[in-house]
């Protein structure tokens, strides 16, 4: 799978003024351990209403406003009006030319990340979303899973989305947890390697405790690894 994501500086989520890129206020909402800055707005454009349908039923929340267009002629007028976050675009859509769809979409939508989808790839088409600077490119059929970490993915990246503190402790806890007992060590060889009390590690494997960053580093050291590959190994909730 071709992905090609962009730097999230180039999509901002909020203005210094407290507002969002669109110019909106920007509260937090929590919901099942993830925090989202706004209303995540959605835009599904492929000619087969089945498939929008589908992608619809895939990432319904009430975080998430979700549009969609099948008829080609209708497609450049909806991408002249409200703002979108994610645009989830078909390839090939009968009568357009995909160039022109790329096109107007950086003209209408310019703070939108694309996610391609197409029921036929090419070195071509995959080199052409590239280019344009696509977010990702899905060949179909795809796994429901899949486009689900790629949006979380892609609004995470954007500053739309992140994890609350507890769940954020609860995944760097088990992260700490699988790394330790995959190298077989048990929490009292861990608090020897790192000089971290037995039961602070033990609040930190649970979840139950933050740590600063200096214990962080201590375990990573312990483990093995280094502290980024630590966070890459934290886990957003499906």
């Amino acid at each position: 799978m071709l992905s090609a994501p962009v730097s999230p500086a180039a999509f901002p989520a909020a203005a210094p003024n407290g507002e969002s890129a669109f110019g909106q206020p920007t509260p937090t909402k929590e919901r099942d351990g993830l925090c989202f800055a706004s209303e995540v707005r959605i835009l599904i454009v492929d000619d087969d209403e089945s498939v929008c349908r589908v992608i619809r039923a895939a990432l319904a929340r009430s975080e998430y406003k979700i549009d969609q267009v099948s008829d080609p002629a209708q497609v450049e007028a909806h991408l002249r009006g409200e703002p979108y976050h994610v645009i989830i675009l078909d390839y090939c859509i009968p009568g357009l030319q995909s160039g022109q769809v790329l096109e107007w979409v950086r003209e209408h939508q310019p703070n939108a990340s694309i996610i391609v989808v197409t029921a036929y790839p090419s070195i071509d088409s995959a080199l052409s979303c590239l280019r344009a600077r696509t977010y990702d490119y899905l060949t179909k059929p795809f796994q429901v899973t899949q486009l689900q970490r790629i949006v979380t993915r892609c609004l995470e990246a954007k500053g739309l989305l992140r994890l609350s503190e507890a769940a954020l402790r609860e995944s760097l806890g088990t992260a700490i947890r699988e790394r330790r007992k995959a190298l077989s060590l048990t929490l009292a060889q861990m608090a020897q390697r790192t000089g971290v009390s037995l039961g602070y590690l033990s609040q930190i494997e649970l979840g139950k405790n933050s740590a600063s960053i200096e214990t962080l580093y201590r375990i990573s050291l312990g483990l093995g690894i280094k502290m980024f590959e630590l966070f890459e190994s934290v886990q957003m909730p499906r």
